[in-house]
């Protein structure tokens, strides 16, 4: 029995050890959950997600259009030349956006570690935040603000092709539809050329009847349709994380601008961000 209580005591130190040891990692890892820039994450998750959305839906569904209309109302590559110029323009465009966007997302999660981690830190007195990187989220801040405004002129684009396709499939919809009546469907047009994708001297420019329910039909106007509201609710959650990006670095940058003066009130504050 004698030769047994040794045994115990060095388990029960052991097993003292082993929860110090866990209290110690469980401590570790709450205070690395607090550091994490909670709102600059969401946004960067909805920022990459939307971003893929707007550009990879947005470039096969301009594909699918210019395919649709040269099938169906410009036959004569002369007519719409300009269209696919402008088209080529777009998705060189949208190969930019999505290489610029990706790099921009990770500078400004990486801003947001920094920048939360720095205020905790100065709260705590532990050090003291510099004029240069203040004036780093204040630049954040500004890139942020004119992008947020790019992507709105963006969003407001993205819907143009999206109505001129909702009023083609509501048109074909009232020609199937059996409560419209219509006894002549061959009356029933859609006239591209009055939106001014090609020009008016463009053959035939406009489908009718049949023609135009077997153009609703393709699976190039059923699925760029769907890829332009895809793209376009794209668009919009690349613009609501730009948004979060801004109130989050707005945020950040007043904090650190109000503990730089010097007021130890300030220890109020909790970065959410």
């Amino acid at each position: 029995m004698d030769g047994t209580k040794p045994v115990m005591e060095s388990t029960a130190e052991e097993n003292l050890e082993e929860r110090e040891e866990s209290k110690g990692c469980f401590e570790c890892c709450i205070k690395c959950l607090g550091g994490v820039p909670y709102a600059s994450l969401v946004a960067t998750i909805l920022c990459f997600s939307g971003v893929a959305l707007f550009c990879g839906c947005g470039h096969v569904a301009l594909t699918g259009t210019l395919t649709m209309l040269e099938n169906h109302f410009s036959r004569i590559t002369t007519d719409h030349a300009t269209l696919t110029a402008v088209i080529q323009i777009l998705q060189y465009i949208i190969y930019g956006i999505a290489s610029f966007f990706f790099v921009y997302g990770i500078i400004l999660l990486a801003e947001g570690f920094y920048t939360t981690s720095a205020i905790k830190k100065e709260l705590q007195s532990e050090f003291k935040t510099t004029v240069c990187g203040r004036c780093i989220t204040a630049t954040f801040v500004f890139l942020t603000y004119i992008l947020g405004l790019a992507f709105l002129v963006i969003f407001g684009f993205s819907a143009i092709p999206l109505f001129l396709f909702y009023n083609m499939w509501t048109t074909c919809a009232a020609m199937k539809s059996p409560l419209a009546n219509i006894t002549d469907p061959e009356s029933i047009c859609v006239d591209v050329r009055q939106y001014g994708v090609i020009p008016w001297n463009a053959t035939p420019g406009r489908a009718c009847g049949s023609t135009l329910g077997d153009i609703c039909s393709t699976s190039e106007f059923y699925l760029s349709f769907h890829l332009y509201i895809v793209a376009c609710a794209g668009a919009g959650a690349t613009l609501i994380a730009l948004l979060i990006y801004m109130m989050a670095t707005t945020y950040n940058y007043a904090v650190l601008k109000f503990i730089s003066h010097g007021d130890r009130r300030s220890n109020k504050f909790s970065d959410p961000y």
